[in-house]
């Protein structure tokens, strides 16, 4: 799908912060943080964090951050999108637009964490890697035991290059 001209993907602002913690409880399947920790990564994360929004209202979200210890990396931490835009394209439209923010745009390799019964989420990275003519590595990261109970593990995806 290419992207529809009314979507537009642009840099989360502090007004983003309380809208993404309410899209992300309505997702029903991602870890909900608190609303402040959106907040943050909205306000001093912006660089690396994109919102998708159509005639002002949020469609989806990805939120990330350099790795200070592989600072050739991009980890995208959440990426979220609302119910009723599912099945549009969205996600890898997002995560596109996620790999060409300012925080970013030099960055050489992709990280992320899925849990192995999310097919959705690995399909994405997959055709992330493919259409990037990318190998993707995966590999244990957080085991269900690090987690409260009922939270299922978490395995690393690292992609590259991406560039």
């Amino acid at each position: 799908m290419s992207e529809e001209p009314s979507i537009v993907f642009r840099p989360p602002t502090r007004e983003d912060g309380a809208t993404i913690h309410q899209l992300v409880e309505r997702t029903g399947v991602l870890d909900v943080n608190s609303c402040y920790l959106y907040l943050l990564l909205c306000t001093e994360f912006s660089d690396t964090c994109v919102v998708a929004e159509e005639e002002g209202a949020l469609l989806g979200f990805t939120t990330g951050l350099r790795l200070p210890k592989r600072p050739e990396s991009i980890f995208l931490w959440q990426i979220g999108i609302h119910p009723d835009a599912q099945g549009r394209g969205l996600g890898k439209c997002l995560v596109r637009a996620f790999l060409e923010t300012p925080g970013a745009r030099d960055a050489q390799v992709l990280e992320t964490t899925i849990s192995p019964s999310n097919a959705a989420s690995q399909g994405l990275f997959q055709a992330i890697a493919r259409e990037r003519g990318a190998e993707v590595q995966v590999s244990e990261y957080f085991r269900d035991d690090h987690f409260p109970p009922g939270h299922e593990s978490e395995e690393h995806y690292r992609i590259a290059p991406i560039r």
